[in-house]
């Protein structure tokens, strides 16, 4: 059974020739095309193909001077695919297949073809060293101008305005308790007023750190609604669409890259409550998109290039957070909807690429690839998995709590006014988060900062106030400080964390989803971390005050150094960022490349396997599928079971009340009533049948190749009117020889729809759509056509067995 049919609901894909020479920003206007987004099928811009099939020879086959082969040439458009439009997989890889076999057997005939043979199989792994290069590259970037622009809100170096903070006192003589003091800094308040102390130059640097905040952030809005709307959100949940098939154009493109690169410093900048791992992954993919341009084999096949942006998702991972092995697991578990083996280690080099290229780049000055990478040296006790589980369910519960909420604001966004004003809101969060922000020193600082601060394990030298214990140095052993009572200095710190805690819960909420970059993975982090470190020291304090309890007894003793406040923070972090977005194996992986600590690998795998279930207890999706629901895209998860009993007889249209399925005859309507058919109907494809009375299924057409036939027939062959008869059969039927020249289009008709009869069981046909990539199959009844399944009805089935609103399923 060909994979062939095209979904009637479905826009987009053209039979015939498949060679794209237009880039993802362009899209042929199709006369009397309307798009339907209902079939959409969510996959980033991949540039449509134009070239190679014989499909469009139209002409006759008696050899009467009426009839023309008037398709020579194959035609701009044909054979390609819509925006908003789902591939179809299977023709996808059959061409590559063929493409491939051409290329082996050519390879046996000579040096120069079998020189281009190993070119071939070379230029993927040449365009995974490609993308790596350049995604690192991006990223080291983004960590080094995200850093400076941070910093420039506190104040300027004078040794050189590009200095950042940290950089600029390198080479300041000022000892280590004092080295954020250095004179090569001033603050505005020291630059403008001449001093730092008092009332007034704490206003003034209020001031300006606000005045900071929303010039960045307003930058970045009026740079993404200005030239590139796709930059802005994280993009995760249109890259998932995309690499289950589905295509929108630009949305991988060259201007979404520049934009999102530029406006992610200006965002992260800019103090809002947003991450930069999310997009990275976008900025990613976009550098895998646009470098397939490169490769012949990789321009002209969406699937291939799928298989190419997924390898590129993990490259964004491993750059955002350091975490290569993490990153193909990522892709691989969350975003990835087709993974073969031969992508699994492609995606493996690309990300190790990438991490080799940021290392090289050390933006952070540590040798490290993350601002928060942390080792601890104590061991973990088994009784510790007490509050660890208790921070996953911590985890698990404000994962819930954040979806709801998020996905009830966005909601109020789409359906109100508020949507009109995306500048108003980004000017609005961020000036009530740069005012709430600026008197807690630990939301005035980055929240990368932040986080590294609480994973942090206290040593001697840290003057930090979570450090400020009461120090008995007679009981010091080595570098090992033993748990130590709390000095007024943890107290003040617990408060603004407390505070900080707060603040981040609710901001977060109305942030993710504004019309500016915004990831989820730091902020969801903090919130866990604050959570973590309150713990972490509530338990170390609580094991130095009562070590004589029963729980504490026997494996923390007085003056020992046994509970590790910054592990609870590492463990809170991965039960929040687990609770959001309910990964558990790639979570787990990219926190202990983050902290090198392998040992901590069954605490981080208790707290993320319990945020998992705590939130899936509450509601089933994770941020990512709750925004993929809200924009409706048309993503069919492949993770999901479908458990009812009901048959393809029920889904199909048209159903009992409906007027009958609008079909085209093989032999027997003229170029007027196809005509007519287009433009009353807006349908993708049409089935061809025998004749009306018999409804025996002869194949299926797509609305845009038989629009691309009909306008060249007109133009290119003679005689070509109204009341000309149009045929998909290899013989011109029998007709007066008085009547117009006829059409012959049997070269864009698809022979092998895809078929199931109206007794298949629903289970197997979502198994189908899911497995083969449909884009939807016919129903028949005794070998007669009887109705159509596109996969925008199979969504619209599942949502209403599901008691959710059918009409959802569409691009929104």
């Amino acid at each position: 059974m060909g994979l062939e049919a095209l979904a009637m609901d479905q826009k987009g894909y053209r039979r015939g020739s498949f060679q794209s020479s237009t880039s993802d920003e362009d899209m042929l206007e199709i006369a009397g095309a309307s798009l339907d987004f209902s079939m959409a099928d969510d996959d980033p811009p991949l540039d449509r193909e134009m070239g190679g099939f014989s499909s469009y020879n139209g002409g006759g086959m008696n050899g009467t001077s009426t009839m023309m082969d008037f398709l020579e040439e194959p035609l701009p458009g044909v054979g390609t695919y819509e925006d908003f439009n789902t591939i179809d997989w299977v023709r996808e890889k059959s061409r590559d297949r063929d493409r491939h076999r051409e290329i082996t057997s050519r390879s046996k005939e000579s040096t120069w073809a079998l020189i281009h043979s190993v070119s071939d199989a070379f230029s993927g792994w040449l365009l995974m060293l490609l993308i790596g290069l350049l995604a690192g590259s991006l990223a080291g970037l983004i960590d080094i101008s995200a850093h400076w622009m941070t910093d420039l809100k506190e104040g300027v170096c004078l040794a050189g305005f590009w200095f950042n903070h940290e950089h600029c006192c390198w080479k300041s003589n000022t000892t280590f308790t004092d080295r954020d003091k250095c004179p090569e800094w001033e603050s505005w308040s020291q630059l403008i007023l001449g001093h730092g102390e008092g009332a007034f130059a704490y206003i003034l640097n209020y001031f300006m750190y606000v005045i900071w905040a929303l010039l960045f952030s307003l930058l970045a809005v009026l740079l993404v609604k200005g030239f590139a709307p796709y930059a802005c959100g994280s993009g995760i949940p249109e890259i998932k669409t995309i690499l289950s098939g589905f295509i929108i154009r630009g949305y991988l493109g060259k201007w979404t890259l520049i934009i999102k690169t530029i406006t992610l410093v200006l965002a992260v900048s800019s103090g809002l409550s947003l991450g930069k791992e999310g997009p990275l992954v976008h900025v990613a993919c976009c550098c895998g998109n646009i470098l397939c341009h490169l490769f012949t084999k990789y321009r002209k096949n969406e699937a291939k290039r799928r298989e190419v942006l997924s390898a590129a998702a993990a490259a964004g991972v491993s750059v955002a957070f350091g975490a290569p092995i993490g990153g193909v697991l990522f892709s691989l578990e969350e975003v990835s909807y087709y993974f073969p083996l031969k992508t699994l280690w492609r995606s493996f080099f690309a990300a190790l690429v990438a991490a080799f290229t940021l290392r090289s780049i050390n933006p952070f000055g540590n040798s490290r690839l993350v601002l928060f990478y942390v080792e601890f040296h104590m061991p973990w006790h088994l009784l510790e998995l007490v509050p660890f589980i208790l921070l996953g369910i911590f985890g698990g519960l404000w994962g819930a709590f954040f979806i709801r909420s998020n996905i009830a604001w966005c909601r109020r966004r789409k359906t109100t006014k508020l949507g009109k004003y995306p500048v108003l809101e980004v000017f609005v969060v961020t000036a009530i988060t740069a005012i709430l922000a600026f008197p807690n020193e630990y939301t005035r600082m980055s929240t990368s900062e932040l986080i590294s601060e609480l994973f942090n394990d206290c040593g001697i030298l840290d003057s930090s106030k979570l450090c400020e214990y009461v120090n008995d140095f007679n009981s010091t052993k080595g570098d090992d400080l033993p748990d130590r009572a709390a000095g007024p200095g943890v107290y003040t710190a617990m408060w603004q964390l407390a505070l900080a805690l707060i603040m981040k819960v609710f901001i977060t909420i109305f942030t993710f989803g504004m019309k500016v970059p915004s990831g989820l993975f730091i902020p969801s982090m903090a919130v866990g971390a604050i959570a973590g470190r309150l713990l972490g020291v509530a338990v170390e304090q609580l094991a130095y005050y009562h070590h004589d309890w029963a729980i504490f007894s026997g494996w923390c003793s007085q003056g020992a150094d046994c509970i590790t406040p910054g592990l609870y923070a590492m463990v809170g972090a991965a039960a929040c960022l687990g609770g959001v977005t309910r990964m558990t194996v790639s979570l787990v992986v990219i926190m202990f490349e983050l902290t090198g600590g392998l040992e901590y690998i069954v605490p981080l795998m208790a707290a993320a396997m319990t945020s998992k279930w705590v939130a899936d207890a509450i509601g089933r999706e994770g941020i990512y599928d709750a925004h993929i629901r809200l924009n409706g895209y048309p993503f069919l998860e492949a993770k999901e079971e479908f458990s009812h009993k009901t048959l393809a007889m029920d889904v199909m249209r048209p159903r009992r009340n409906d007027p009958p399925l609008t079909v085209i005859t093989q032999d027997s309507m003229t170029v007027e009533d196809v005509e007519t058919i287009i433009n009353e109907t807006t349908y993708s494809g049409y089935p061809v049948v025998v004749s009306r009375e018999s409804q025996r299924l002869v194949g299926f057409v797509l609305r845009r190749d038989l629009i691309i036939s009909i306008e060249n027939a007109r133009k290119k062959q003679d005689g070509i009117v109204s009341t000309s008869v149009i045929y998909f059969t290899d013989h011109s039927p029998p007709l007066p020889p008085s009547s117009p020249s006829m059409l012959k289009l049997r070269s864009i008709l698809d022979l092998s729809p895809f078929t199931v009869t109206d007794q298949t069981p629903m289970e197997i046909v979502v198994d189908i759509f899911r497995k083969l990539g449909l884009r939807q199959c016919l129903v028949t009844h005794n070998g007669k056509l009887l109705g159509i399944i596109t996969k925008k009805d199979v969504l619209k089935h599942i949502a209403q067995l599901a008691n959710q609103d059918p009409d959802s399923i569409l691009f929104n």
